[in-house]
């Protein structure tokens, strides 16, 4: 009987650690995990996108996401958060935008950034286990952003302490070590990011040119936490 015990524990250890949406760095005994809810913008495009030539792309499948699990009390933590960038005059739009709830991607609600590596950057104004990052970059036309990198840091100006939560930057070409996440074509769905719990105050997201033109474009950032202990 002991060793049946024993092997169920077992057995419910493994299944945890696998669960999908959940991460090693999320198991806290006890800590109920729920869907997380979101509420996403109308779709833009319709159809299977053509004619995009781009390195490491993930398969499409069009199918919806499934489902992410987070832990209870999880909240978006991004509304009205300050943002700077490494351009502080964007071409079009401005900073406050990022953070304004508006994420339907039409004319007037999306900033624009010029070309080359550039990154924006969202103040929290406090530290957070931050259990999702989702992004809308541009998405009335599918589009690869190219060396898309999201990093976490207490420090901002990101000397030290830098967890980097997301890279498809594959061949380094932006010079913040290579990435092993794919390149996506941009939907409505933005791309969900999992930090895995990961612990920081400011959340720096960089991009480099797209398949369509040079230039870098941001829609909306949603940052999903639990204030730090």
């Amino acid at each position: 009987m002991i060793k049946r015990i024993l092997l169920f524990g077992l057995l419910l250890q493994v299944i945890s650690l696998y669960t999908p949406g959940l991460s090693a760095g999320q198991q806290e005994g006890d800590t109920k995990k729920i869907v997380l809810e979101l509420k996403l913008p109308k779709p833009m495009f319709i159809g299977t996108p053509k004619n995009i030539r781009t390195q490491n792309l993930e398969k499409i499948t069009g199918k919806k996401r499934k489902p992410f699990y987070v832990p209870e009390g999880t909240k978006n933590i991004s509304p009205g958060k300050p943002v700077s960038g490494s351009d502080e005059e964007p071409v079009i739009g401005e900073m406050e935008m990022l953070t304004d709830g508006e994420k339907s991607g039409e004319e007037g609600c999306f900033v624009e950034f010029g070309p080359g590596r550039q990154y924006v950057q969202v103040d929290l104004k406090g530290s957070f286990q931050l259990y999702a990052v989702l992004v809308w970059h541009y998405h009335t036309q599918a589009r690869v952003y190219r060396d898309v990198v999201v990093q976490v840091s207490e420090d901002p100006d990101f000397a030290t302490g830098v967890r980097t939560i997301f890279s498809n930057d594959h061949d380094n070409s932006s010079g913040l070590g290579i990435g092993k996440d794919k390149e996506y074509i941009e939907t409505n769905e933005g791309r969900l990011i999992d930090p895995r719990g990961v612990k920081g105050r400011y959340i720096r997201l960089y991009s480099s040119g797209n398949t369509s033109n040079d230039m870098n474009h941001y829609v909306e950032i949603e940052i999903y936490g639990i204030p730090a202990k």
